[in-house]
């Protein structure tokens, strides 16, 4: 429960640092700065650097997110003094937090919190996605989510989930921390679903996007931290699970297993719309 509050407060501070001007959503490095607890400026400028790196290497145009400004700021007794600062995007701030220092939880948090509202951002938010029709997004999303539970498989056998059934287990605490303790068994009733029908082929945009979230970031925390062992790439699951659900919590969002579930399967609505799909194994 403590590290819940702690994850709340965290998520509460950055979206309290987020600021709007005429054209976009910022935030400003040096109030960044200090909410991930580099306290010197100077220290956290060469994960800026990182950062910038990490763009340009992903194809993304590093002036687009990271905006070199000078603002005033007070020093003490009415007197003030030009800094410079710099105005980043969700996705800057994503990839700061997946540069700072992962020993610092309020870094730790962050990860989490940029990681699912940037993608949110990509995908429910996006010009292009909001104009296709709910199926066209769940066709879309289960796809992306198919290709990504492929490569959270590789990582968790990387980190110790060898057999099927081992596998099996590791899905149900990803599933536990998302849905409130419910494993996937549950859910399937919950749901009011046939035992041939599959959880994910009947969920809905919002829901598939939410368990996109929940396997992208457990796979990329397996990496990054290179976890190994079966228990432990469990608890790794089950704890970005829990994240992913405390973030939906504060965003006002429907919990997963409170969203209904789709009469049509997405291997339905791949016939009806007759898309180019990759194969729906996972």
């Amino acid at each position: 429960m403590a590290n819940m509050l702690v994850e709340e407060k965290h998520h509460q501070t950055f979206e309290s640092l987020r600021q709007k001007d005429d054209e976009r959503e910022f935030w400003s490095a040096r109030a960044l700065s200090k909410a991930l607890e580099y306290y010197e400026y100077r220290n956290f400028l060469p994960v800026i650097s990182k950062a910038k790196e990490a763009c340009k290497n992903s194809g993304h145009s590093i002036v687009d997110h990271f905006v070199d400004v000078h603002d005033m700021i007070t020093i003490g007794k009415g007197a003030t003094r030009r800094v410079a600062d710099v105005r980043l995007s969700r996705y800057a701030c994503y990839l700061i937090v997946q540069n700072g220092d992962p020993t610092k939880p309020v870094v730790a948090n962050g990860q989490t919190y940029f990681a699912v509202q940037t993608r949110k951002q990509e995908l429910i938010e996006g010009a292009v996605f909001q104009k296709l029709r709910e199926g066209e997004k769940r066709v879309l999303l289960r796809q992306e989510l198919g290709e990504h539970n492929k490569q959270l498989v590789e990582t968790a056998q990387y980190a110790g989930v060898e057999t099927t059934l081992d596998f099996a287990i590791f899905q149900n605490h990803g599933y536990k921390g998302l849905y409130g303790g419910v494993d996937a068994k549950k859910i399937h009733q919950h749901k009011g679903l046939k035992k041939s029908q599959k959880i994910l082929d009947h969920m809905g945009s919002t829901e598939l996007a939410a368990n996109l979230f929940r396997a992208t970031q457990t796979e990329e925390k397996l990496r990054r931290e290179e976890i190994k062992g079966k228990r432990n790439a469990n608890q790794t699951h089950l704890e970005v699970g829990k994240k992913v659900r405390q973030t939906i919590k504060e965003l006002g969002g429907t919990m997963p297993e409170d969203l209904p579930s789709e009469e049509k399967g997405v291997k339905q609505l791949e016939v009806e719309l007759n898309p180019k799909p990759g194969e729906l194994t996972l």
